[in-house]
């Protein structure tokens, strides 16, 4: 059979063109990309060509550090200094090539007809602002309205993608809000002016499977109400297949395969399609042996917040349970699942277990020994054998240092390694055990995709030598083949290492195939616990069902 491999590159034009009779609002036409880079230069995006059309969804697929998102940051205009744009590209909105705007003009294109999901809400928002402020700012950079007209509309649009409690929310900033609802907020800002394109990078990344679908309807109700068209980067191909209409597959900067949607998952033509649509996280926790002792003890452990409502003058205060009293045990070498829709209460739960948090009662113990009641400098012998994998990366990665410098300060704090030539190494070595490469050390953060990012973290982690790792979702931000490889090394280090492992995530495809077991939380509480395999085929409450048909049966 003849495939398309043989034609390089993927054509131009759609397949779908014929169908067509209208203008494309969005045509990029040879975009090629490069970055200047300490050793010389990084070619991004190689000769990239789509077009999107009003009302419709256009999904660009690929593996982390394929150029989907530096292909939309030039269609924003959002490159750093150090990209160079190739002089034959060209990328029309209604006619014009943005390429050659100003400034100003693209200033005022960005946020008002096209708009942006970014992959990472946490280093998108701003943390000295309030939720409300930002999103003000947002509509009246495009609107001549009144602050108080502004205000309505940011609590109107904060209902609309379902943030619970809203007006509490206005007033409340981006630290105080889950990863889930930081996105939602991201997603109310985007929309806030009624683009008539909207870029979403991984827009639901941090959402649970349930949020992740109500997201998503939202995003094509407005569409369709508004004519919106959608550029939807995802690594997701459930995602894709549900909600898009054509398809563009990237791998190393360029297009391999573009087609409808319909026809690219029925008879995909290239080989790296094939992979890409046959990736899922598989298999299933090693067992664990009888006789683990118990690592980490959490008995009765609560955290809870304070919500202020109302003006300055007349404040209204509200107690948040985040956590209710909840207790589990986590054994050497075993891996444990914390499962739950954005808001349950879980990351708040895992951090207040390794004392990232203060908790208002409750106790916990670490290999016997009490640790709810020590303080900050108590906690510091134990923080070598303790580490934790945020879910945002990027924001957990010092921007300001190298990669290198960013895993050995770890290794300096704690005083680990004989010297310098030593403690590279160790960094070197936690670098390829993450699946990186060693060369490089002298890469920035922001030079790396979202899941290289990702991976840079877990190498951090890993250099230290722990006994217990915090992940909270340690794979949102990798696509699926990723997914795979990072699942089969975190059991791998587990063999090797005997690691111990409290996986919080909103993915249960992973949860099934790295925990031996799971703990559902609702609101601040416990609903069902048990091993994977019982929980997941056989739930006992109507929540843990509703999560398990969203991820596995609408999934299929």
């Amino acid at each position: 059979m003849v495939t398309i491999e043989s034609i390089v590159p993927a054509p131009e034009e759609r397949r779908d063109r014929d169908m067509k009779d209208e203008r494309p609002v969005i045509d990029a036409r040879k975009v090629a990309v490069s970055f200047k880079v300490e050793n010389g230069t990084v070619q991004a995006v190689k000769d990239v060509s789509f077009q999107l059309y009003r009302g419709e969804t256009v999904a660009i697929v690929g593996e982390s550090g394929s150029g989907k998102s530096v292909t939309a940051r030039t269609v924003m205009g959002l490159l750093s200094k150090r990209a160079t744009i190739a002089p034959q590209a060209r990328i029309e909105y209604d006619g014009r090539d943005v390429l050659k705007f100003s400034k100003r003009e693209r200033r005022a294109l960005r946020g008002d007809r096209i708009s942006m999901i970014f992959q990472e809400p946490m280093s998108s928002l701003n943390p000295v602002y309030t939720i409300g402020s930002q999103i003000i700012e947002a509509i009246r950079a495009h609107r001549r309205v009144s602050r108080r007209a502004a205000a309505e509309r940011a609590l109107e649009l904060l209902r609309h993608v379902q943030i619970p409690d809203p007006e509490a929310r206005l007033n409340q900033y981006p630290h105080q809000l889950s990863g889930g609802q930081r996105q939602r907020v991201m997603i109310a800002m985007a929309l806030a002016n009624d683009p008539d394109v909207l870029i979403a990078d991984e827009p639901t990344t941090a959402l649970d499977v349930t949020v992740q679908a109500q997201i998503l309807n939202l995003i094509r109700k407005l569409q369709q109400e508004l004519g919106m068209a959608v550029i939807l980067i995802t690594h997701d191909l459930t995602v894709v297949r549900q909600f898009s209409d054509y398809v563009y597959v990237m791998q190393l900067g360029e297009v391999k395969e573009h087609n409808t949607t319909e026809a690219l998952f029925a008879d995909p033509q290239h080989a790296y399609t094939r992979r890409l649509l046959s990736s899922e996280p598989s298999g299933s926790a090693n067992p664990l042996p009888d006789d683990a002792p118990i690592l980490l003890d959490g008995r009765n452990v609560r955290v809870s917040f304070t919500l202020k409502k109302g003006g300055f003058f007349r404040p209204e205060f509200k107690e948040l349970v985040a956590v209710d009293g909840l207790s589990l045990n986590l054994r050497r070498h075993e891996t444990l699942g914390l499962v739950g829709e954005s808001g349950s209460g879980k990351t708040t739960f895992g951090q207040a277990l390794i004392r990232l948090l203060n908790t208002d009662g409750g106790e916990i113990y670490f290999e016997g020994e009490p640790i709810h009641d020590k303080d900050r400098k108590g906690m510091r012998p134990l923080r070598s054998k303790i580490q934790i994998v945020f879910q945002d990366p990027f924001s957990s990665l010092n921007p300001r240092m190298s990669v290198g410098q960013i895993i050995e300060e770890g290794l300096i704090v704690n005083g680990m390694g004989e010297n310098r030539k030593d403690r590279l190494k160790r960094v070197e070595d936690a670098l390829v055990s993450a699946g990186m490469p060693s060369n490089i050390l002298s890469r920035f953060p922001h030079e790396f995709s979202g899941g290289q990012r990702q991976r840079i973290a877990i190498a951090r982690a890993v250099a230290l030598e722990p006994e217990f790792i915090l992940l909270d979702e340690p794979t949102s931000a990798l696509d699926l083949s990723v997914q795979a490889q990072i699942i089969e090394l975190l059991r791998r280090l587990q063999d090797e290492r005997g690691l111990s492992y409290l996986v919080i995530s909103h993915d249960l495809k992973v949860v099934r195939a790295l925990c031996h077991r799971v703990v559902v939380m609702q609101d601040g509480k416990i609903v069902e616990e048990g091993p994977v395999s019982e929980v997941l085929n056989n739930p006992k409450t109507a929540y843990t069902e509703r999560l398990v048909k969203a991820a596995f049966e609408v999934a299929a």
